[in-house]
């Protein structure tokens, strides 16, 4: 297995990508902490685990990330791997987007990874083989419509983790993926930024060159790549994963 006795934090764990990567995760020997916000779904991930603890709670609270990496310590002793998968959107030009939800979306694509990697670094390092593994978005290199704080806090994101991939090398490796359509719920909720929303989705399938959506499973894949030895000289760099749409 290529994950056997690694601890592992996975936020945005109760659906979408997240919740791929977690199962796919597990089923390489990690031992998990689920981090999300939906204490039923969160649950049922958990009982469907070998291994895994779920801690329900907002990201965007510093203490919360505290209280991810303490569990992971109280309950397996080490820390190995962060997955950052939590998301939200805040639709609305900047004209028209509230002040609450640009903090609101800042805070949650990217304060909170700063919060999650700032208790977790010295337990990363402790170590000597961490891993930090961002999932961003094309948005951080592709305007969308109506999605300033999401681009925004997407490329943010990546300048963060080449960052810290500068600071914290040997020792810990930190990289980031860059989804395009992925058929999430949150792909379907951004087509509300659209001016036509019921073909949105379509035109995206079609304007990829491998012509389909992604899956969760595409992305669980590529972050499994990642954050084991198989990446093993892989640093600062983001991994593109759209099915081509950013060269059309």
């Amino acid at each position: 297995m290529k994950l056997k006795d690694k601890v592992c934090i996975v936020t945005g764990a109760t659906s979408g990508m997240g919740k791929a990567i977690a199962k796919v995760l597990s089923s390489e020997g990690g031992k998990l902490i689920l981090s999300g916000r939906n204490k039923e779904s969160g649950k049922a991930l958990e009982n469907s685990l070998d291994d895994a603890v779920f801690v329900p709670g907002d990201v965007t609270d510093p203490s919360y990330n505290k209280k991810l990496v303490d569990t992971a310590l109280e309950t397996y002793g080490k820390l190995d791997i962060l997955s950052l998968n939590a998301g939200i959107l805040g639709l609305g030009s900047v004209k028209e987007l509230s002040i609450d939800s640009w903090r609101h979306t800042i805070d949650t694509n990217l304060s909170s990874i700063f919060y999650l990697c700032k208790y977790a670094l010295p337990n990363l390092l402790e170590q000597e083989n961490g891993n930090i593994l961002i999932n961003a978005s094309i948005a951080a290199f592709k305007s969308f419509p109506n999605h300033p704080a999401y681009c925004a806090s997407k490329a943010a994101s990546v300048a963060l983790m080449k960052q810290m991939a500068v600071d914290y090398a040997p020792k810990i490796r930190v990289n980031a993926i860059c989804p395009g359509p992925v058929d999430t719920p949150l792909l379907w909720e951004s087509t509300e930024a659209f001016e036509n929303p019921a073909t949105a989705v379509e035109n995206a399938k079609r304007t990829t060159l491998l012509k389909r959506l992604g899956t969760p499973e595409d992305i669980s894949k590529l972050v499994l790549f990642l954050v084991s030895d198989d990446s093993s000289w892989i640093t600062g760099t983001t991994v593109t994963i759209d099915g081509g749409i950013i060269n059309t």
